[in-house]
């Protein structure tokens, strides 16, 4: 039996198992449909137009419903998802292939539970878990912007490319009463630093950061949608073959050893003197938090910089860090030295605000290494932000190394100048090349 028919077996079995667990509380929680903030009255004015353009902004609306060199919001950006190939919808008031028919209450009931007009429940590429802590003010400004200020496009939303029975829309049902929360609009709690509550409202809310940032269980939903659901809230997860650091306090692996000001200096620029973003915390910089107020950055960071890094979150400890051997690493160093010296140094520093430092980099540090694979195989180039400088490029080796070099290359780099990572093996790096399309070395 392939491991395709064995993979759709076994999502039929879990989702017979889902249908089992939940029947018991279909009763208590469906029909949540229906509560008061799905008949709110919206009056629009400009103001809140203005404030609810804002507002998608921060919730990086444009990423997902924006397609490559397509109009704004007008969808068909193609989302790999584990059981297929999903696609991004029409959100623009366009009245026949958008959302222009739609009432608030079915806005509402889309962005904050999940559930189409149709009545049929989204795929959880939208986050509507994180949107549930959206307030009731935020989303009538929402509504008014997305039908008063954006322009109508006529564009038909694609089907999705998902086999049956995988492709069956009704599970998503029991999915969602599982694992996403009823609407609870965020309020700050009694006494709550007003400054860190802002920002867990944006962490954990419109800015959806767990989506990337929070690990995921065999039946994809976060482990924990925030600090007091448990310590796996942003403490770092694969996203999309990249993987997506810790935001919490550990030094190598987390944010430990960055202040606020270098947190609210990333999100407006995508870099700090040492670091800077790639891959999709690149777009997030783009699309999003380089037009966020500083007050909104600067909660986040408040936040951010607030959490605790809890028993059971990642650590790096020397024991579980480097299986290497001395061979590996000399012919790691001598890689590094011939191809990555010249612009990280000789020491890992980097060049400040030049050339990102590769000595106590999270993302160097992650236990999970797709990301410094990705980007050695395929490079990669800093975004360009408003009063940013141009971006620099990390080429691409991923056509003059081959498998065992990379992975050579890695391990030499994450266990030393202080790092403490696990080894890289050639298969790993084998198997990102496949999945990302990067040909072998002398390949035509």
């Amino acid at each position: 039996m392939t491991t395709f028919f064995k993979r759709v077996i076994r999502g039929c079995l879990l989702a017979l198992v889902l249908i089992g667990l939940t029947a018991a509380v279909a009763l208590v929680l469906g029909g949540r449909g229906g509560d008061r903030a799905s008949r709110l009255t919206v009056p629009v004015t400009p103001e809140l137009v203005a404030r609810g353009a804002y507002l998608a902004q921060v919730g990086d609306c444009t990423a997902c419903h924006t397609a490559p060199g397509g109009a704004s919001f007008a969808g068909g950006l193609e989302i790999q998802s584990p059981i297929g190939v999903i696609f991004s919808t029409n959100i623009t008031p366009d009245p026949k292939t958008g959302i222009g028919s739609y009432t608030y209450g079915d806005f509402e009931r889309a962005v904050r539970r999940g559930i189409l007009r149709s009545g049929q429940t989204e795929y959880p590429a939208m986050p509507y878990p994180s949107f549930s802590r959206i307030t009731d003010a935020d989303m009538a400004a929402l509504y008014a912007y997305f039908m008063h200020g954006v322009a109508p496009i006529s564009r038909k939303n694609k089907a999705e490319q998902i086999v049956w029975p995988l492709s069956m829309r009704w599970p998503l049902v029991y999915w969602r009463w599982l694992f996403a929360p009823q609407v609870r609009p965020f309020a700050p709690g009694v006494g709550e630093n007003p400054t860190v509550a802002r920002g867990a409202y944006l962490v954990e809310g419109l800015g959806h950061c767990g989506a990337c940032h929070t690990p995921r269980a065999l039946t994809m939903q976060e482990k924990a949608l925030t600090p007091q659901d448990g310590p796996e809230f942003l403490d770092g997860s694969q996203f999309n073959d990249w993987f997506a650091p810790s935001l919490r306090g550990q030094d190598n692996v987390g944010l430990g050893r960055w202040a606020g000001a270098n947190i609210e200096e990333f999100l407006k620029l995508g870099r700090t003197a040492k670091y800077a973003a790639f891959g999709e915390m690149g777009d997030v910089v783009l699309h999003s938090t380089q037009f966020m107020t500083t007050a909104d950055r600067a909660a986040i960071a408040s936040f951010l910089k607030a959490l605790a890094v809890a028993s059971g979150a990642q650590t790096e400890t020397a024991a579980a860090a480097n299986s290497s051997t001395t061979a590996t690493v000399h012919a790691g160093e001598q890689i590094y030295r011939d191809n990555c010296a010249a612009c990280h140094k000789t020491a890992g520093t980097g060049v400040p605000s030049t050339f990102p430092a590769l000595a106590g980099n999270p993302i160097v540090n992650a236990k999970d290494a797709v990301s410094v694979i990705h980007i050695v195989l395929a490079g990669d180039a800093e975004v360009h932000t408003h009063g940013g400088r141009p971006p620099l490029v990390m080429p691409p080796f991923g056509a003059d190394l081959t498998d065992s070099d990379i992975a050579n290359l890695l391990t030499y780099v994450r266990s030393s100048w202080g790092n403490r990572a696990p080894a890289v093996s050639s298969a790993q790096v084998k198997t990102l090349r496949a999945a990302i399309g990067e040909p072998e070395p002398g390949a035509k």
